[in-house]
């Protein structure tokens, strides 16, 4: 097995964020501060973190987030600086994720809508490099 680097998901991290129901997000400015910390539901799907904005591209935190693709996460007091990255190729099962893990409420019946899917984003440790 290749030597966990700095950049990646460790598989702790990656079971705790699985467990967690929230997380925070938010983006960084241009001159790397960051802006206001967001509580958002997230899902891990075959190793990989994905959040949406409930409120689809209007959503402040997914609007601060797009500026500059970069900022951190926050959950159970560690925060972690990442990248984002818009995608699309799995909203199916990561619909599948939220409805397991948030069950069939309204509120997953939003976080798996055409809006909200349309903001779908892998979330990367920083420094990462997502695989294609």
């Amino acid at each position: 097995m290749p030597e966990q680097t700095e950049a990646e998901w460790t598989k702790a991290e990656l079971d705790e964020l699985h467990r967690v129901g929230e997380i925070r997000v938010a983006g960084s400015r241009k001159d790397g501060s960051l802006r206001t910390l967001t509580i958002v539901w997230h899902v891990v799907v075959d190793g990989v973190l994905y959040t949406r904005s409930v409120h689809g591209d209007e959503g402040q935190w997914y609007r601060g987030v797009l500026r500059q693709l970069r900022g951190a996460i926050s959950w159970n007091g560690q925060t972690r600086d990442v990248a984002f990255m818009h995608d699309d190729s799995r909203d199916d099962a990561i619909d599948a994720a939220y409805f397991e893990k948030y069950g069939r409420g309204s509120s997953s019946q939003a976080i798996t809508s055409a809006v909200a899917r349309a903001t779908t984003l892998r979330v990367d440790p920083a420094g990462a490099t997502p695989e294609a």
